[in-house]
C-alpha cells in the first residue's frame, strides 16, 4: 500500500491538468494573449484660441528732462536791490525776477545823455561856420582849403554824435542788467540770494535760480538698436505713441501718461549697441517731474486680427513649435504652428484654426490619438467640453 500512492497522486494531477486542457477547447471564450488595450483618457485643461488686435510694443528706462531749462545770473556786478520771485514759483515769460541797485548805471546814463546835448551843440556851430565858409568862397573872400577844413570838422562833429547816441545805448543796455526777467515759463526752483547780496558777472558763479519748463515736457530713453528699423518705419508712417508707466511706489490707481515721440537721434552708441529717443507729454497735472526715472512703453505697430495663444501651451523642440488641439473625435491632434510674436504669457501664432481649442495643463502626457476628459482650465480663457464629448471619453 505504502510503495502505490506516489503513483496514485501524479496520475490524479495528470488528469487534472488534461481536464482543464478540455475544458478551454471546448470553450473557446478567452481573449488572445497580445490584444493591445485602448489607452485610457487624459485630464486636460483647454483655451479656445482668440482673434485680436495686439500692439507690438518697446518697454525702456527714461529719464523725465524738462524741454527748457535756464539758469540765470548776473550779467553786472552790483547788489541785489529786491527778490521779487519765490522758490518754487511758476512763472511768465517777461515776469521781473530780480532788481539790482543801478544807481551807479543811471548816472551814468545821464552823463552820456548830457555829453550827447554838448556834442550837438558843437555841431550845429560847425554847420554853421560850413555854410559861411561856401557863402565866402562863392564870393571868392576865401580858399578853397578852407571850405575843406570846415567840412571835414563838420564831419567829424556827425560822426561824434553817432558815437554819443551808441554809448548811450551801450549804457542802456547796461541799465537793463540791473532788472533779471524770466526768458521762459517754467518753474522756479531754489532762489540762492537774498536782498544785499553781491552778484558778480561771472560764468562760474552760482546761479541766482534755475527756471525749468514743466509742461510740456520730456522723456529721454534708450532702445536696442535690434528695435531701430521698426522705430523709424513707425516715425515715418507717423505719429508714433508712448507711454510713461507710474513709477514703483505710486498711488493705487495711477494711470500711464499718454505722450509722443519727437526726435530719434542720429546714431546708435556702438558700446552699448542702444539708440536715444526723447518723447513729448503733455504734464498739466505736473505728475512728470525733471530728473525722475521710469519706464516707457513704445506701441511700434498693431497686428490685426492675429491668432493668439498662452505661451504655456506651446510645445518647442529644437526649431519646432507645435500645440495639442482637440481634434473632433476629441482626441489630441499636435498642430505645427509658427511663432510670430512673444508678448509676456501670450504669442502670436499662425497654423491654427480660429475655432481651435488647444490644450494648455496635461500637455506633457499627452500622444497624438489620446482620447481626452476636458475640465475647465485655470487660464483666461478656459473652454470646456460639450457634456456628450466627456460622457464618451469616461466610457
Amino acid at each position: 500500500m505504502r510503495a502505490t500512492s506516489p503513483v496514485i497522486l501524479c496520475g490524479l494531477v495528470l488528469a487534472v491538468l488534461a481536464g482543464c486542457g478540455r475544458k478551454d477547447d471546448a470553450g473557446g471564450a478567452s481573449a488572445p494573449a497580445g490584444a493591445a488595450s485602448a489607452p485610457p483618457a487624459q485630464n486636460v485643461g483647454v483655451v479656445k484660441v482668440r482673434q485680436a488686435d495686439v500692439p507690438i510694443t518697446v518697454e525702456a528706462s527714461g529719464t523725465v528732462t524738462a524741454l527748457q531749462s535756464v539758469d540765470l545770473r548776473a550779467q553786472t556786478s552790483s547788489i541785489v536791490a529786491q527778490v521779487l520771485v519765490k522758490d518754487g514759483q511758476n512763472v511768465r515769460k517777461g515776469d521781473l525776477l530780480f532788481r539790482f541797485d543801478d544807481r551807479g548805471d543811471r548816472a551814468a546814463l545821464e552823463k552820456a545823455r548830457a555829453q550827447l546835448a554838448r556834442d550837438r551843440a558843437s555841431l550845429t556851430d560847425l554847420e554853421r561856420q560850413l555854410n559861411r565858409a561856401k557863402e565866402l568862397k562863392a564870393q571868392n573872400f576865401i580858399a578853397q582849403n578852407a571850405v575843406d577844413t570846415a567840412q571835414a570838422n563838420f564831419d567829424a562833429g556827425q560822426a561824434l554824435i553817432r558815437s554819443d547816441e551808441a554809448a548811450i545805448q551801450a549804457t542802456q543796455v547796461t541799465l537793463g542788467y540791473n532788472e533779471l526777467r524770466a526768458p521762459i515759463s517754467g518753474r522756479v526752483g531754489i532762489v540762492s540770494v537774498y536782498p544785499g547780496s553781491l552778484v558778480q558777472a561771472n560764468a562760474t558763479a552760482l546761479p541766482l535760480v534755475n527756471i525749468a519748463q514743466l509742461d510740456p515736457i520730456a522723456i529721454s530713453f534708450t532702445v536696442p538698436e535690434t528695435q531701430l528699423g521698426s522705430l523709424l518705419s513707425a516715425t515715418r508712417a507717423g505719429e508714433l505713441d508712448v507711454e510713461a508707466l507710474p513709477p514703483p511706489g505710486s498711488a493705487r490707481g495711477a494711470t500711464s501718461i499718454k505722450g509722443r515721440v519727437t526726435a530719434v537721434d542720429n546714431l546708435v552708441d556702438s558700446a552699448t549697441g542702444t539708440i536715444k529717443v526723447k518723447a513729448e507729454f503733455d504734464n498739466k497735472a505736473q505728475a512728470l517731474w525733471p530728473g525722475q526715472y521710469l519706464r516707457v512703453r513704445v506701441t511700434l505697430r498693431t497686428l490685426k486680427g492675429v491668432t493668439v495663444v498662452p505661451q504655456a501651451a506651446i510645445i518647442m523642440r529644437g526649431n519646432e513649435r507645435s500645440v495639442y488641439v482637440v481634434a473632433p473625435d476629441n482626441t489630441a491632434k499636435l498642430v505645427p504652428v509658427q511663432l510670430r510674436q512673444a508678448m509676456g504669457e501670450q504669442a502670436v501664432v499662425e497654423g491654427l484654426d480660429a475655432t481651435a481649442q488647444v490644450v494648455m495643463e496635461g500637455k506633457q502626457n499627452l500622444r497624438p490619438g489620446t482620447p481626452l476628459r476636458i475640465q475647465a482650465s485655470g487660464g483666461a480663457g478656459a473652454a470646456s467640453a460639450p457634456a456628450s464629448a466627456a460622457s464618451s471619453a469616461d466610457k
